[in-house]
C-alpha cells in the first residue's frame, strides 16, 4: 500500500495537506451534512473566481465528470477552473435513510457515491451488533472505501470521525472503524467527534453504549471532541431567545451572496434553503460550525496558522487524556448568520463562561492542562494576549504549565460574521460528564437489564462491559487526580546536588 504520509512533513505549511471525514451512523451523517453546506459556503465566499486551489483541496476533490470513469484533475493542471466538486467523505450508516435523502438533497453531486456504505436493517441501538457484527462484515468494504478516499489525496493528514455515542451504529460501527484507521493509517491523526446522549435520552441503552464506545475512544483516537446533546439543547434555545422569532427561518443562507450554479458548487448550487430545515440542523449546525472553525488555518491562510497535529502536540500532555472541552462565540444557528456583531473582548468572555460550552461543565471551576484560542477575522494578536492577560486570574492552569496556551490566527471569518473565536480546553471538568455516564451505565448495570441483547451477538462478552467500565474509572481517576492539584500543586521535585 502507498504510504501517504512520508512525502508530507506536517510541519511545513508550503504544502496543503488534506482530511477526510468518516460520517457514522444518523448523527454522524446529519452533522457531517452540515458541514459540507458550510463550507461550500464558506470557500464560495472566499473563493469568488471558482478556482481550484489548495484550499479548496484540502477537503473537496475536483472531479472531471465528462468522462465515464470521473477522474480527478490534479494539482499541477487543477490550478484551473472547479469542475465538479468531491467532498473528501466516507459516509456508513446501518440504515440507510439519512444517506439516501443526502443523495437525494440539494448536495447530492458533492457525494461521491462510490464512498457511501449502508445497510437496511440498523444496530438495533446495540453497540455490539454495530461493534462485532456489522464492524466485522464490513471491515474489507470499509478498509477498501476508506483506501479509494486516501489515495485522492497526496498528502493525508487527517481523519475526522463523526458519530454519536448513544445509538447502535454510531457507536459501535464508529469505534470499529477508528480501530480499522489506527491499524491501517497508524501516522495519520484521527480526530472524533462525538455526540453524548443526554440523561433524558430515550435509548434505553445508550449508557452501555457510551461505555462500551469510550472504551475504545480512549485507546485509539488522538484527540475527542465530547459534545452533549444537552448542551446543544440549551445552546439552540438561548439562540430562540436572543434572535427574534420574526427573523427565524425566513433567509435563503446563501449569505456569501454566491449565486446558485457558480463555479465553487456544481449542479445546482448545493446550498440549503430555511425550507429544507430539519429540526435537528439548529443543533448540528453548531458541531459543524465546531469542525468548521477548527480546521480553518488547514483551509485558509492567517498569519499564525495551527496545524491540525499541533492541537495533539499542544493540548495533550498524557495520551489517553485526550478528550477536549470545546466552545465557540458567536454562536448563531443555521436560521440567522446575521445576529448583530458582538465586541471583541466580550466574545472572549462568552468562550469561557459556561453558557457557551458545547459540554454541560463549567471549565472555570476546574483545572486547564493547556488551552487553544482559535481566531478568525481580522484579529490582532495583541488583541489576544491582552484577553489572555484579562482572563488568566480568573483560570486556575496546572502548575507544570502555566502558560499553556495556544493560539491560531486565521484571516478568513465565518460567512456572515467579522470574527470567531473557538477554545479548546483540555480541563478536569470533563469528568463531571464521565461520571453523569458512569451512574447512568451503573443504575442499568447492577440489574443486568439487556445485558443479553448484547451477549447473544457472536464475538461480544460479558468482559467487555467490565473492562469499559474499568476503563473509564480509571479516566475519571486521572482527571480527578489532576483537579486535586488545583488547590494544593505537588511540590517541585528538589535540586540535583552534586556533592564534591
Amino acid at each position: 500500500m502507498r504510504q501517504f504520509y512520508d512525502d508530507c512533513n506536517p510541519h511545513q505549511h508550503s504544502e496543503m495537506t488534506q482530511s477526510i471525514v468518516v460520517q457514522v451512523g444518523q448523527c454522524g451523517n446529519q452533522i457531517g451534512y452540515r458541514f459540507w453546506d458550510l463550507a461550500l459556503r464558506e470557500h464560495a465566499a472566499v473563493n469568488k473566481n471558482g478556482i481550484y486551489d489548495e484550499s479548496v483541496g484540502s477537503f473537496f476533490r475536483n472531479v472531471d465528470s465528462r468522462y465515464e470513469n470521473a477522474s480527478d484533475i490534479p494539482f499541477g493542471q487543477g490550478q484551473g477552473k472547479i469542475k465538479s466538486l468531491k467532498a473528501r467523505a466516507v459516509l456508513v450508516d446501518m440504515e440507510e435513510g439519512v444517506v439516501s435523502e443526502m443523495t437525494k438533497g440539494p448536495l447530492r453531486e458533492v457525494f461521491d457515491f462510490q464512498q457511501l456504505i449502508t445497510d437496511v436493517s440498523g444496530s438495533g441501538n446495540n453497540w455490539a451488533v454495530g461493534h462485532k457484527m456489522y464492524g466485522t462484515q464490513y471491515r474489507e468494504k470499509l478498509s477498501e472505501t476508506i483506501r479509494r478516499a486516501a489515495e485522492f489525496c497526496d498528502c493525508l493528514q487527517c481523519f475526522f470521525v463523526l458519530h454519536s455515542m448513544g445509538g447502535g451504529t454510531g457507536s459501535g460501527v464508529g469505534t470499529s472503524i477508528l480501530n480499522l484507521l489506527a491499524d491501517e493509517y497508524p501516522d495519520v491523526y484521527r480526530f472524533v467527534t462525538a455526540v453524548y446522549p443526554s440523561s433524558e435520552d430515550d435509548v434505553v441503552t445508550s449508557p452501555y453504549n457510551s461505555v462500551l464506545a469510550m472504551h475504545e475512544l480512549t485507546e485509539k483516537a488522538d484527540c475527542v471532541l465530547p459534545i452533549e446533546n444537552q448542551a446543544l439543547v440549551d445552546i439552540v434555545n438561548k439562540i430562540g431567545q436572543s434572535v427574534p422569532s420574526a427573523k427565524l427561518g425566513k433567509r435563503v443562507y446563501n449569505a456569501s451572496g454566491v449565486k446558485a450554479g457558480s463555479a465553487i458548487i456544481d449542479g445546482e448550487g448545493g446550498l440549503s434553503k430555511a425550507s429544507d430545515e430539519k429540526p435537528f440542523d439548529s443543533m448540528n449546525n453548531i458541531v459543524a460550525n465546531l469542525l468548521l472553525n477548527m480546521t480553518s488555518s488547514a483551509r485558509f491562510e492567517g498569519s499564525l496558522n495551527v496545524d491540525l497535529n499541533e492541537i495533539t502536540m499542544n493540548l495533550v500532555p498524557f495520551p489517553k487524556l485526550h478528550y477536549l472541552v470545546s466552545s465557540q462565540t458567536p454562536l448563531f444557528s443555521l436560521s440567522d448568520v446575521h445576529l448583530p456583531p458582538r465586541r471583541l473582548d466580550q466574545m472572549f468572555s462568552d468562550a469561557f463562561s459556561r453558557d457557551h460550552q458545547l459540554i454541560k461543565a463549567d471549565p472555570k471551576h476546574s483545572l486547564y492542562l493547556a488551552c487553544a484560542l482559535m481566531v478568525r477575522g481580522n484579529v490582532e494578536i495583541s488583541d489576544v494576549r491582552r484577553n489572555i492577560e484579562r482572563l488568566k486570574p480568573n483560570l486556575k492552569f496546572i502548575h507544570w504549565n502555566n502558560e499553556g496556551w495556544k493560539t491560531g490566527l486565521c484571516s478568513v471569518p465565518p460567512v456572515g460574521q467579522n470574527y470567531s473565536l473557538l477554545t479548546l480546553a483540555n480541563n478536569t471538568c470533563v469528568h463531571n460528564t464521565f461520571v453523569d455516564l458512569r451512574d447512568r451505565f451503573n443504575r442499568l448495570y447492577k440489574r443486568k437489564a439487556h445485558i443479553h441483547h448484547y451477549t447473544s451477538v457472536e464475538g461480544m462478552e460479558v468482559d467487555d462491559f467490565s473492562s469499559s467500565i474499568d476503563s473509564l474509572n480509571s479516566l475519571v481517576e486521572e482527571y480527578k487526580g489532576l483537579e486535586r492539584q488545583m488547590n494544593n500543586p505537588t511540590p517541585p521535585e528538589p535540586r540535583l546536588e552534586i556533592f564534591k
